[in-house]
């Protein structure tokens, strides 16, 4: 019951937020043409040789939920082993950092006991600690792997690249021009560290939606597999009675 409250809220959140991320989207992708006109890229549009790696790693904090976190932590687990250049980890939740540090892996950071309705200034310091280690050369590199909310009973592991952002392609219908003020570049590099902020915002948001849907659905399956186990110790407790009452009257009839 407390899951299904929560899972409304949540997934109320997650959905409102896409068409803002979709259209995020647009507008850098209309103006990493712009700046490519001037032969000048911003430090998280550049494409560099990669020597490191860095995933941020969205699980949850509490169990319960059926096979959300095992299967997250399964696909990240399993793209690290496919690298041939060191992974560093961005663990948010506490357990994908606990799977992560069992099996020895390298986490910089960790980020636990975030709340159900979360706020962009929570989330700031994990999208910091990412733009800050890939502008200063640390990381070639970052993905994003969270779960991503299809519905109540479906929820999609997913690993998507983050940095260095990749404009989406523009339709070809689509040949509206804009005028940026002051100019592309200076409007780009304000607007790429709040694109990569409001990703990992989303993300984390998509993953809550899709922790309490889990939830309500292994917590009801829990509930009716309980019950059905009630009604089969019923049914036994009910035959063995009937047993011994018809042994006692046999016992009874018997001796006399």
């Amino acid at each position: 019951m407390i899951a299904t409250a929560k899972m409304k809220r949540a997934q109320e959140q997650a959905l409102s937020g896409r068409p803002y991320s979709d259209k995020i989207g647009q507008v850098i992708s209309d103006l990493a043409i712009e700046s490519g006109k001037t032969g000048s890229l911003h430090p998280l549009l550049e494409k560099r040789d990669i020597k490191r790696i860095a995933i941020v790693h969205i699980t949850t904090d509490r169990g319960l939920c059926g096979g959300l976190n095992a299967n997250m932590n399964r696909l990240t687990a399993n793209f690290i082993l496919e690298q041939s250049v060191p992974v560093t980890l961005v663990a948010v939740g506490r357990k994908g950092r606990d799977f992560m540090m069992r099996y020895k892996h390298d986490v910089r950071a960790e980020f636990t006991k975030i709340s159900d309705r979360p706020t962009l200034l929570e989330t700031l310091p994990i999208s910091h600690i990412i733009i800050d280690d890939y502008t200063s050369g640390y990381i070639d590199m970052v993905y994003l792997a969270y779960t991503q909310f299809v519905s109540t009973m479906t929820q999609r592991p997913t690993l998507e690249p983050l940095l260095p952002v990749e404009p989406a392609a523009i339709p070809k219908t689509e040949t509206t021009e804009y005028i940026y003020e002051p100019d592309p570049m200076f409007v780009l590099g304000e607007l790429l560290p709040r694109f990569v902020e409001m990703k990992v915002y989303h993300a984390i948001r998509e993953a809550i939606a899709s922790e309490q849907s889990a939830r309500m659905v292994a917590m009801r399956n829990a509930t009716d597999n309980a019950n059905e186990v009630i009604s089969d110790l019923t049914l036994t407790l009910n035959k063995a009675r009937q047993e011994m009452i018809t042994k006692e009257l046999l016992d009874i009839t018997g001796g006399v």
